[in-house]
């Protein structure tokens, strides 16, 4: 399924169960549900910004922008872990200011509602299914497919309730919701810090590659490695090589083949330097 189609109907789709699912929370009393759209909300916005990044990554290059707009993706995961954090906050308030309130959940409200969220996000999931290789759009599957588990929860506390008539367990689960929450944008908020930071990606190891250039037999010294992300789905390289003999072209193209073959890097910039030579790099690190 083409990328836009997945991401419009993954929208689309989310938005109209989110307004049910907030309208019957509310009438229902259940704050399980009303957390549960919460994070589904906050998901949507975060599959709305992964959207406008994807689109606006796809822009080619200008003498401004000498990258393009790949880093955009970056942006748009950071950002997505700050709504997050956004929901946690709407949904410890509701919470807190229910605690001393007597209430009486809809049981039967929360278990439908909940199962039909179940078929929301896990459709939305399968969406994005053939597309796990992109950073950015597995993570949007993981979301979903997160989402699911979370409104599985709910309809578990439902049918808790209903035959025990026990409503605590409705704020129950909607505090393990939030810690769930809490757990993944932690994941989220960090990894996609430390890409900003351009730290390099979690799929590559730097001493693996680093291994790989001392072990060619022409390479005597390298310096200078740096190995970055220019989007979620393309890293790239830069490194100094000494050599102990002459190279050419061949060299070069053997080496930038095997980069991408052992760790997927493509854009790779190598600077060759044969010979001694009596001034260090400035900027060797």
């Amino acid at each position: 399924m083409n990328l836009s189609v997945a991401f419009k109907a993954g929208i689309a789709v989310n938005i109209i169960f989110i307004i049910i699912e907030t309208a019957y929370g509310f009438l229902s009393d259940s704050m399980a549900l009303v957390s549960d759209a919460g994070h589904n909300f906050s998901d949507v916005l975060g599959l709305s910004f992964s959207w406008i990044a994807f689109l606006i990554s796809r822009h080619k290059p200008t003498y401004r922008f000498t990258y393009g707009f790949r880093r955009s993706t970056i942006l748009a995961a950071l950002l997505n872990s700050l709504l997050l954090l956004g929901a946690v906050g709407f949904i410890v308030y509701e919470n807190i200011i229910r605690i001393n309130k007597p209430f009486d959940v809809n049981s039967s409200n929360v278990i439908i509602i909940a199962s039909i969220g179940i078929v929301v996000n896990g459709f939305t999931a399968w969406l994005f299914i053939n597309n796990r290789h992109d950073l950015n759009i597995r993570s949007a599957f993981l979301h979903f497919l997160s989402d699911a588990m979370v409104s599985l929860g709910v309809v578990i506390a439902g049918v808790l309730i209903f035959f025990t008539g026990a409503h605590w367990i409705d704020t129950m689960v909607s505090f393990l919701i939030i810690i769930f929450i809490l757990y993944s944008t932690y994941r989220l908020l960090i990894d996609s810090l430390n890409l900003a930071l351009d730290a390099v990606p979690d799929n590559i190891d730097s001493r693996e590659v680093r291994e790989f250039f001392m072990n060619l037999p022409e390479v005597c010294d390298i310096h200078d490695l740096h190995i970055w992300a220019m989007s979620t789905t393309e890293t790239a390289l830069t490194v100094h090589l000494a050599t102990c003999k002459p190279t050419d072209m061949k060299f070069m193209n053997m080496v930038q083949e095997q980069l991408h073959q052992k760790f997927g890097l493509d854009h790779t910039t190598i600077q060759i330097e044969y010979g001694e030579s009596d001034c260090e790099c400035k900027t060797n690190c």
